[in-house]
């Protein structure tokens, strides 16, 4: 979908399911309309809190105060109206959340956190104690905190992949099949025989073979309109594809 066509101030906020890029979203919440900016705001917190705050440990920054920080930036793009400034025709909206970060680190927010602090405002909704939790699964590598930031949202992406192809396999009662086929999206035949699975789903081989075939492809259409909710311009797609594939790789 292209910038042109994103959502204006006065149109509906899309359900769970968004059918329009990240930037109409944006668009959404930059907007004067309260209910609805908080409503779409409600959907970038959701895909971007974690990589956000991931960033910020990295920087050094102390549990707490990686905690307050991210639930300070977030108030401020909704109070502030930040999102009124992004601009699709400069690139990645995940690149104008690090620059507007990076902006607010440098030193507003060290100003504000001296009187009062984040924790002191309403809070936006995010799961920050479980924050901590995941930053210390996350093995130890030499990225730099803008890579590091890279790869927890390609991360965050394929999780939002898995959990509404997961819903897709619910709703038409196939959950067991997709809890169970889940690991053969990536994996190699090696490490998931089709034998094993078969017997394991009470089902022929051919039929397990059809089931993984349907599986992948359903998988790489929910990825692709993903990350196409991420970039300005469906010709972008595929390079934000590949771009994708190697931040996961890139150690």
């Amino acid at each position: 979908m292209a910038a042109s066509e994103a959502s204006h101030c006065g149109e509906a906020v899309p359900g769970p399911v968004f059918v329009t890029t990240h930037w109409s979203v944006v668009s959404t919440a930059g907007c004067n309309d309260t209910t609805r900016a908080q409503a779409a705001m409600a959907h970038l917190c959701q895909s971007y809190w974690y990589p956000i705050y991931h960033f910020v440990r990295r920087q050094g920054y102390s549990t707490h105060d990686a905690q307050d920080l991210t639930q300070e930036f977030f108030a401020r793009l909704l109070e502030k109206n930040w999102l009124a400034r992004a601009d699709p025709s400069r690139g990645r909206f995940r690149s104008f959340l690090l620059m507007a970060l990076k902006r607010l680190m440098a030193g507003e927010w060290h100003k504000a956190n001296s009187q009062k602090r984040a924790g002191d405002r309403h809070c936006l909704p995010l799961p920050l104690d479980t924050a901590e939790t995941r930053y210390a699964h996350v093995p130890a590598d030499t990225q730099t905190p803008e890579q590091a930031f890279e790869k927890q949202w390609a991360l965050t992406l394929l999780e939002t992949v898995l959990s509404r192809l997961r819903a897709d396999y619910e709703q038409d009662g196939k959950s067991r099949l997709f809890d169970v086929l889940k690991s053969s999206i990536m994996g190699s035949r090696e490490t998931q025989p089709y034998a094993a699975l078969a017997a394991e789903l009470k089902m022929s081989e051919d039929a397990v073979k059809m089931a993984v075939h349907r599986l992948r492809e359903r998988y790489r259409e929910r990825l692709k309109a993903e990350v196409a909710h991420t970039v300005a311009s469906p010709a972008d797609v595929e390079n934000e594809m590949r771009h994708l594939f190697r931040v996961l790789t890139r150690n």
